[in-house]
């Protein structure tokens, strides 16, 4: 288990009535419903959240890279984000697939970077070794 040496943020939220509630956080700025996936629900659900989460984590760490490689990442840098739940020996288990659209930098370079990021990313070093995850570069 990784020991946080600095806290840089902690996010609080109230959450109510599991995949049917409602979640808010404490300064007010994430106000959501929640719905269970799959079902006519006016929410989100949580495997939503996390694909938006994990894809911005994952942009923001390619930036930190792109720096570290004196590389401009293009403007659309751009992250499409697969959160799958399901089921593996009657347990719940998700799986995530990334596409990564990286215009203009060479398909080696672009490859190096993603990886480079999925390293250091916090979204991608929790869940390491316990939800598979592809990424695709295109």
């Amino acid at each position: 288990m990784t020991q946080l040496e600095k806290v840089l943020y902690v996010a609080t939220t109230h959450t109510t009535g599991g995949r049917n509630g409602a979640s808010r956080s404490d300064d007010g700025r994430l106000e959501i419903k929640l719905s269970t996936p799959g079902t006519s629900g006016s929410g989100t659900n949580p495997e939503q959240l996390l694909a938006a989460g994990w894809s911005a984590c994952l942009i923001s760490a390619m930036k930190i890279e792109a720096g570290k490689m004196k590389v401009t990442l293009p403007p659309d840098v751009a992250v499409d984000a697969e959160v799958a739940l399901g089921t593996t020996r009657g347990i719940y288990g998700l799986a995530a697939r990334f596409t990564v659209s990286l215009p203009g930098i060479t398909p080696k370079l672009a490859r190096s970077l993603v990886e480079a990021a999925h390293q250091i990313c916090p979204y991608s070093r929790a869940t390491s070794g316990n939800v598979e995850t592809t990424i695709n570069v295109v």
